[in-house]
């Protein structure tokens, strides 16, 4: 079994609160982060499926396929965008970096089958000291 990773950047802003609280509130639990004007990150992505090498191939799976699904189905909508108000696949979620990674893998691990690798795992960095690693469900 290989473990591959590719990594892919994006910018966002989002906003940690829940609607049906308070600003004070939200405030209070989540600090600096519910600012209602937003605040951003320069996220970095990196996207780990398994496999085994194809022998006629000598590799997993093509790196630019992978690249252009990642792209296409994550970075082109998330790039530049507020993740509380434009991302279609985060709606109504709490934009925290967790939630975040887990809506990754939701719309990745079908088109990952699609290649015959297994998605093994999404890393999300918020910042350079914050990060979530998830391995689906």
């Amino acid at each position: 079994m290989i473990y591959l990773t590719r990594r892919e950047r994006f910018n966002a802003a989002h906003r940690l609160f829940r609607p049906d609280w308070t600003d004070e509130k939200n405030s209070q639990v989540y600090g600096k982060c519910a600012n209602p004007n937003w605040h951003g990150h320069n996220y970095i992505l990196l996207v780990t499926v398994k496999g085994e090498i194809k022998p006629e191939l000598g590799y997993v799976v093509d790196l630019k396929i992978l690249s252009k699904i990642i792209r296409e189905k994550i970075i082109e909508r998330l790039d530049h965008r507020n993740l509380n108000l434009e991302v279609d696949f985060l709606k109504d979620k709490i934009a925290s970096t967790e939630n975040i990674a887990i809506s990754i893998w939701e719309e990745l691990e079908p088109e990952t089958r699609k290649l015959e690798v297994e998605l093994h795992s999404i890393k999300l960095e918020e910042t350079e000291n914050n990060f979530v690693e998830y391995f689906g469900s």
